[in-house]
């Protein structure tokens, strides 16, 4: 028996090696986490999903917690609400804490990126996302629970580091001095053909490069590619020495991805998420400057197109 459960421990400590070093574990390196129980498994799936089936012992804390209202959705909240949700968690700065999403498609991934850029904001130093969400964890057999996990409420009292937030001041100053903007929406977006309802324009960024999230999975998937496959990808956002790298979308969620990828796997220095985005760049009481801006024709002629795609099934703008 003890030569069995070396044996078995020498099978586990490899996973465990692995999983403690990256950013994203796989099923199989949070089920060996699981069993040492020196983990916190945060699941961000609304409520009703998370009550039906979870990662045994997780706990839940839906993406809605982590947002900003609807007329920003991209705004931290206060952080007196973000401790409150912390220490609910029972999370500590060092805790080994795993982010769990759905796992339907990439955008789906933003909602465990945004989270986990939240965290590490923070101060958490020790955490992960779940590659391909709870449906990787069921496609791998392993088991769910419906009851909810326990978590001791934690003392933790978090500090906001911005070294990972850029701020519409500092983007505004950054134009046209060198810093790689990085616009995370889908192509129509950067093109100023459609924009998010809170939005006041449509546009992009000056002088920003266009690097949609979804090309970092394989199409239809909801887990990031290997490294190579990545860092491929993200070969169209030039490295730029010293100046930040700022990634943006509509609301700081695409955005989040792409963050996450250059900065937590990459390990590209400087990168920075603009967490209001788009949204919040135009609601600024002065006009701020927009690129690939549409004429007022053009606008509306956008808006005619959207309608009719939504309404009529016709072609997308």
């Amino acid at each position: 028996m003890r030569k069995f459960l070396l044996l078995l421990g020498l099978a586990v400590l490899p996973l465990l090696a692995r999983a403690a070093a990256s950013p994203l574990v796989t099923p199989a390196e949070l089920q060996a986490l699981l069993k040492t129980g020196e983990v916190r498994v945060v699941d961000v799936r609304e409520e009703q999903a998370y009550a039906l089936q979870h990662v045994p012992g997780a706990v839940s804390a839906p993406y809605g917690d982590w947002r900003g209202p609807d007329s920003n959705p991209g705004e931290v909240p206060p952080l007196a609400e973000l401790t409150d949700l912390v220490q609910g968690l029972g999370l500590t700065p060092d805790l080994r804490t795993v982010i769990v999403y759905t796992g339907t498609d990439s955008t789906d991934f933003g909602s465990a990126a945004r989270v986990y850029w939240t965290l590490k904001s923070l101060g958490a130093q020790n955490l992960a996302i779940l590659n391909g969400g709870l449906a990787a964890w069921k496609r791998a057999g392993l088991p769910v629970a419906s009851q909810p996990g326990q978590a001791g409420r934690s003392a933790w009292q978090p500090r906001w580091d911005g070294r990972w937030t850029a701020t519409r001041e500092q983007v505004r100053g950054d134009l046209g001095h060198g810093a790689v903007l990085v616009d995370s929406r889908p192509a129509p977006f950067f093109q100023g053909r459609m924009k998010h309802g809170a939005a006041r324009a449509l546009g992009t960024l000056p002088g920003a490069t266009n690097l949609d999230s979804d090309l970092f999975f394989e199409p239809g998937a909801a887990a990031l590619m290997d490294r190579a496959a990545l860092a491929t990808e993200a070969d169209a956002v030039p490295a730029q020495g010293h100046q930040p790298t700022v990634a943006f979308c509509n609301t700081g969620h695409w955005a989040a991805t792409d963050w996450f990828v250059l900065s937590e796997v990459l390990g590209r220095p400087g990168v920075q998420l603009y967490p209001g985005s788009m949204v919040d760049w135009t609601q600024s009481p002065e006009p701020l400057p927009m690129a690939n801006e549409p004429t007022r024709w053009a606008q509306l002629r956008y808006q005619w197109m959207n309608w009719s795609h939504r309404n009529l099934g016709t072609q997308a703008p």
